[in-house]
């Protein structure tokens, strides 16, 4: 290694780091030729000395559009020794998601992991591989052709080297970043820091070279002149010198313009001519071996050039003496000598031949049983003839990149098929696949492509269907819900059975219900709540529609009986969170019908299943955002606001992954703007609002909680009444004329009449009162209790009093512990202002019990603060932090299920009737249910 010190330096200081434990990222930039892979050589020499586990990898020029295939390389040769027992085990529970993207089987059928999840697959698997055979080297030649998959996934794992055991060396060209210069920027430097970029060789080290390779008589013009010709470039600087040893030139200066000839055939047209000299045979395999790209199989190799083995053997042995191609005996592959050689080779080919030599080469690896990926990638390259055998081999190809979470690679595929074309009885299918693979990356692009295919004349029933369907998701994705419901009602007009009608009716519902422009949505609750009543639920349209319907009835607060009698039709045996044809969005809203209805723990059940349902299947995006916030909401509305402070921030984190604005995005600000405000962090939520710019506009879907209620209930606890009031009104202005009125599900009235109780007390009364009203309707003890309790706030004085007694009533008898802790703490410091301290302290206590068991930081110390105030010492608490039921608590709730009052079962227990009340309070928010799901909770435990 001449003058590459700093580099060594730089790479011995970060082995002896890795050796500590620390890990890095080296990046080292350079123009072809500069002994980038010599120095990345002396790399894995220098870690394998010290004991380190080395990976490498190389980008191929040919291979930048096959997806994983740096990945590929990085873990096959590990895997490559062991069973499909051991992969198992190495894989764990991402084998089934990163095993196809890895090439460790051929994907099969079920559905295609989104990208992230095959990242975060891939994530797992390398760390825990790092951790296991530590310390660990991973080494990236020639950076700048990494295919796109393994470069998304390198730039996102990068930055965790610094926390494992490993180092990443990667070496590039900075003159050929790809067009995903952003994400390589990221590889090549982190944190502001710049790669090591690699010089040409001074004068003095060019002839070291020169008199190590020709010996000491080389003069000094002559070596002067190898520098000259050569620019320092390493590289050529050999490959000179081999040309002067064959031609058995002296290296001295009256040789000097003999020299500059030589020059001209190391690089571009003379190399190209050089190879012409070594004869056809020669030619046509350096032909087929660029072609092929890396890691060439000679057989394979041979049979696109049309070589029989012996001539095959014969033109190897003259390219590797030209120094075109190493490698190639005993099975070893077929490399390039340097990818220059490669890139020049592959460059010399006449166009019309080397698109017949990729469909050669398509041919001969389909043949050898390599796949229709590995097939297709040639076929890319073809002029479309109207072959249906491509066509065919180029939607195999789609469907497995779809499977192996490469959705950019399906789609190339595809555009490719349609301009075979396809037949047209085919067409319309691969329409309605490309619109499929497009959707994650281009989901405007899909609506194009599913528009045409619905144009097609030869469009099937079935496959209309399906189209339609997956046309209208497209949309309602992309935040055009009008569209997509207007899509499907389109189609459900001109159905031609009534199960493809039913179908279509109940996306029109669904998509229908998340517009936050719809102009008529009484009419639609109407409509749906008829056919929901003719209904019996034997098809999955049918259930689908239950589903709808009784979050229709949660949203308009119909008796929450209603919406539960619903919901437990509408999950039958269950409902699939990843049903690729049927969507997500009607499991999520049956199950949050048990948790507006009491019944958070049937909702905790639900989701847990379809958390765990989108990890198994590898679907990282939206879906495990939802998932994860609405599970935290769950946890919120049960006053388990440290778990669902969380659970809403791992939701936030993935659903930042996804993009700006998205739905799943909205709802987890929400979700962790509420659960901060709960805790007493109003300032810390107002910040994470801020960063999101949350509440600048009103979104175009239905997204829960309601961000502009969420907004104003944020400048409320901010202590801007005036703008709470001005963004609440707007709330109730927008959710009253489309009959959402649960405040179950919104409270805006609650947050409103506190914001004007002392500018205008006689309007905060009515709304408070209209509040509670509604919470009566719907009929679950937290709705009532909650609205009691911003009522007894409004009113003050004696009634207040009464009304928070009331809600203490209402809100034991639920699982609702923060609204419990809040009422209690509110009626105890109601009875102090009353004059009633004795009584006071019990519900003070309580409440400061129960909010501490929240996490309800600021609650727990205004009850601290009004116990104080009220000359009480806080005792020591007793709450503990088990979820377990004790003994008493079961027994309560036993008698509770056996159908006996609370009087009765104070008798049979031998305590007194409020003892009864708070042992099956706890009950209740231990388990997540009201009295009336009770015993389904025990019986399921």
């Amino acid at each position: 290694m001449f003058e590459r010190e700093s580099e060594l330096r730089a790479l011995d200081d970060a082995l002896t780091d890795l050796a500590a434990g620390t890990g890095n990222l080296l990046a080292f930039a350079g123009e072809a030729g500069l002994g980038k892979t010599s120095l990345l050589a002396e790399v894995r020499r220098r870690a394998a000395a010290r004991g380190c586990t080395v990976l490498s990898a190389r980008g191929g020029e040919q291979e930048q559009e096959l997806p994983f295939h740096t990945v590929r390389q990085l873990v096959q040769p590990v895997l490559a020794a062991v069973g499909e027992d051991e992969h198992r085990r190495l894989l764990g529970g991402w084998y089934d998601i990163v095993a196809p993207a890895v090439g460790l089987v051929a994907p099969g059928g079920g559905g295609a992991p989104d990208p992230q999840g095959v990242r975060d697959g891939l994530d797992w698997v390398v760390t825990r591989f790092a951790v296991r055979h530590r310390p660990v080297v991973m080494v990236l030649d020639d950076a700048h052709w990494i295919d796109a998959e393994s470069l998304a996934w390198l730039t996102s794992f990068a930055p965790r080297a610094e926390e494992l055991p490993m180092l990443i060396v990667v070496a590039y060209r900075p003159d050929e970043r790809p067009y995903r210069a952003a994400p390589f920027q990221a590889l090549a430097g982190r944190h502001g820091s710049r790669p090591f970029d690699l010089m040409a060789l001074t004068p003095q080290a060019v002839a070291r070279l020169v008199r190590g390779a020709l010996g000491e008589g080389a003069d000094d013009v002559f070596c002067r002149e190898c520098w000259a010709v050569t620019g320092g470039n390493p590289f050529e600087v050999m490959e000179l010198t081999a040309k002067v040893a064959d031609r058995r030139l002296k290296p001295q200066c009256e040789n000097v313009a003999e020299l500059r000839e030589l020059a001209t055939t190391v690089r571009g047209s003379g190399l190209v001519e050089r190879l012409e000299r070594l004869g056809t045979s020669a030619v046509r395999l350096a032909w087929a071996a660029a072609v092929l790209g890396t890691e060439i199989s000679p057989s394979l190799a041979a049979g696109v050039a049309g070589l029989g083995p012996e001539e095959a053997a014969e033109a190897r042995a003259r390219l590797t003496a030209a120094r075109v191609l190493t490698g190639g005996e005993e099975g070893r592959p077929l490399r390039f000598f340097h990818p220059l050689v490669a890139t020049a080779v592959y460059q010399s080919i006449p166009a019309a031949l080397r698109v017949a030599l990729h469909g050669q080469a398509a041919a001969v690896v389909a043949d050898a049983g390599h796949g229709s990926t590995a097939a297709a990638r040639h076929l890319l390259e073809v002029h479309p003839e109207g072959d249906p055998a491509v066509v065919a081999a180029l939607r195999g190809a789609a469907a497995e990149y779809l499977r192996a979470g490469a959705p950019e690679a399906a789609q190339r595929c595809l555009e490719r098929a349609l301009r075979e074309p396809p037949g047209p009885d085919e067409r319309a299918a691969v329409l309605y696949e490309l619109g499929r693979a497009a959707l994650p990356t281009q989901p405007a692009a899909t609506v194009n492509h599913l528009r045409a295919a619905l144009e097609e004349p030869g469009l099937g029933p079935e496959l209309r269907e399906a189209v339609t369907c997956r046309l209208a998701q497209a949309l309602g994705h992309s935040g055009r819900m009008d569209e997509a419901a207007e899509a499907v009602a389109r189609e459900a007009r001109r159905a031609a059975t009534a199960r493809t009608r039913l179908r279509m009716l109940a996306e029109q519902f669904m998509w229908n219900a998340f517009r936050a422009d719809e102009p008529d949505s009484p009419a639609r609750s109407r409509r749906l709540a008829r056919i929901a009543d003719h209904l019996t639920g034997r098809g999955m349209a049918e259930r689908y529609l239950f589903g709808l319907r009784a979050w229709d009835a949660v949203v308009r607060g119909e008796p929450a009986a209603t919406a539960l009698h619903f919901a437990e039709e509408a999950l039958g045996p269950g409902l699939s969170w990843t049903d690729e044809d049927w969507g997500f969005e009607v499991p999520v809203m049956a199950a949050l019908t048990f948790m507006y209805c009491d019944r958070p723990g049937r909702a905790e059940e639900l989701f847990a299943e379809g958390i765990a349902e989108c990890e198994r299947k590898g679907w990282r995006g939206s879906h495990l955002a939802f998932g994860f916030t609405l599970l935290g909401y769950i946890r919120y509305r049960r006053g388990r606001l440290a778990e669902a402070e969380g659970l809403v921030r791992e939701g936030l984190r993935i659903a930042d992954r996804v993009g700006h604005g998205a739905p799943a995005q909205l709802a987890a600000i929400g979700t962790l703007v509420e659960t901060l405000i709960a805790r007493g962090r109003a300032e810390e939520a107002r910040d994470v609002a801020a960063r999101y710019d949350y509440g600048s506009a009103v979104p175009r879907a239905v997204v829960y909680p309601d961000a502009q209620a969420v907004h104003g209930e944020l400048l409320l606890a901010g202590g801007r009444g005036r703008d709470a009031e001005h963004e609440l009104t707007r709330v109730g202005a927008r959710l009253d004329p489309r009959g959402m009125r649960n405040p179950s599900w919104c409270p805006w009235q609650q947050h409103l009449a506190l914001a004007i109780r002392g500018t205008e007390p006689r309007r905060a009364a009515s709304h408070a009162a209209e509040s509670v009203e509604r919470a009566r309707q719907f009929g679950t003890a937290s709705a009532i209790g909650q609205a009691l309790r911003c009522a007894a706030e409004v009113a003050g004085g004696p009634e207040e009093v009464a009304l928070l007694r009331e809600a203490v009533d209402h809100l034991e008898r639920s699982p609702a512990s923060y609204e419990l802790a809040r009422a209690l703490v509110g009626h105890g410091a109601a009875l102090c202002r009353a004059g009633l301290p004795h009584e006071a302290a019990d519900q003070l206590y309580r409440g400061l019990e129960t909010a501490v068991h929240c996490g309800a930081d600021a609650l727990a110390a205004r009850a601290r603060a009004e116990l104080t105030a009220a000359g009480l010492r806080p005792l020591e608490l007793r709450y503990g932090e088990s979820e377990t039921l004790t003994a008493r608590e079961r027994t309560a709730a036993e008698c509770a299920v056996r159908g006996l009052a609370d009087a009765a079962i104070a008798r049979e227990m031998g305590v007194r009737e409020q003892a009864v009340t708070r042992l099956l309070s706890a009950v209740y928010r231990k388990l997540g249910t009201d009295r009336a799901g009770l015993a389904g909770v025990l019986g399921r435990s």
